[in-house]
């Protein structure tokens, strides 16, 4: 069977042959007017390319047609990346860890721009090396090259049974958790002494930031994320994060804020140290953004598809007596679990926002059996 014009340039991008890829897709512009597939291909091999100017453009095309996609935003982030734009693309790695929490490209990417903490020249050496390119989207082992990687592959194992303790150690002080039970030491994230004096980014107009913060509310913020932090209260520590994104912090205090929102982690119903009510996230859902929540009550408008499902949660319903509230659900499982909607249920969810609509993307469900 006729391979079709983007199979064909994919086949060239594994074996490096960028610019011929991009001939031929560009020779069949008219055919793939419409092609989600399309765009995102042209746009990742533009950027191997080095034209990022050109993969920006496609990229755009793309997420008109489907924003949500991995190789699409990974292949946007290293835009933002390679212009040094960190905070930006940190979000959008972020957004690929929503979508696929296992990705590789974006964890490294992560690692990486927490050492660098946002020196544009170390990213230019990058770009220049074309080092950087291990963030952009994959496209797979070049099959000329696959004799070298078996080669490789068994001086790896060789050497890799010499550096097992090196690189075990290395993960322990990278690890979360230390060994004696207390979290990762995050004094690299503490402010300098400039941003200490010099919290606010200048000439910030109030109409481009959802809180205006004194010098010593911006600092009281990062210190208590942190204080949070270390106290296992990441609830505590997003919302004072949030604080900071969303305010007239300066551009490095904000960028350190997101880097420590990274290491943030999801809550059980047990460890949830800091709960929130409805009331109080949709008053300020800005404030409240990728918290958990704890909440219970009844189901209804329950929609189920292949492997998800979508329903309204009536809020503090569970007497069938008051409703504080009500918030749609979206749950991701397979398979999808089964909910019985004449009992109470408890759900564990981020808040999340489509738009300025809250809802809760659910991570936990529990129902007594028995009630």
């Amino acid at each position: 069977m006729k391979r079709s014009a983007i199979e064909t340039a994919k086949k060239m991008m594994t074996l490096r042959d960028f610019e011929g890829a991009i001939k031929i897709l560009q020779s069949r512009a008219e055919m793939y007017e419409d092609s989600f597939d399309y765009y995102c291909t042209l746009g990742i091999a533009c950027l191997y390319s080095g034209d990022a100017g050109l993969a920006s453009y496609n990229f755009e095309f793309a997420r008109r047609i489907k924003m949500n996609d991995t190789r699409l935003l990974l292949g946007q982030a290293a835009i933002f990346l390679r212009r040094g734009d960190t905070e930006r693309a940190i979000q959008y790695y972020l957004d690929v860890l929503d979508l696929d929490p296992q990705c590789q490209v974006a964890k490294n990417a992560m690692d990486f721009l927490r050492e660098i903490h946002g020196d544009y020249e170390t990213i230019c050496r990058w770009v220049d090396s074309r080092k950087i390119e291990q963030f952009y989207p994959p496209i797979g082992v070049n099959p000329k090259k696959v004799g070298a990687f078996i080669l490789a592959a068994v001086a790896g194992i060789i050497f890799g049974i010499a550096a097992v303790n090196f690189i075990g150690n290395l993960m322990a002080k990278k690890n979360l958790y230390a060994a004696d039970g207390n979290r990762a030491d995050l004094s690299e994230f503490a402010l300098t002494s400039d941003e200490e004096k010099n919290p606010q980014e200048k000439d910030v107009s109030e109409n481009l930031v959802h809180y205006i913060l004194s010098d010593r509310e911006i600092t009281n913020a990062y210190e208590k994320a942190s204080m949070c932090f270390n106290a296992y209260n990441d609830n505590g520590a997003q919302v004072e994060i949030n604080r900071i994104l969303n305010s007239n912090a300066s551009s490095s205090i904000r960028q350190k804020a997101r880097l420590l929102m990274t290491y943030l982690s999801e809550p059980t119903f047990d460890s949830l140290k800091e709960n929130y009510s409805v009331d109080q996230v949709k008053a300020d859902p800005k404030l409240y953004l990728d918290c958990f929540v704890d909440w219970s009550g009844r189901v209804a408008n329950e929609i189920k598809y292949e492997s998800s499902e979508e329903f309204t949660l009536l809020v503090g319903y569970e007497d069938q007596k008051n409703v504080q509230g009500t918030v749609t659900v979206k749950l991701s499982y397979i398979p999808v679990p089964q909910i019985d909607g004449s009992k109470p249920v408890r759900i564990l969810g981020k808040i999340c926002l489509d738009g300025d609509k809250v809802y809760l993307q659910g991570k936990s469900v529990y129902q007594n059996i028995n009630d």
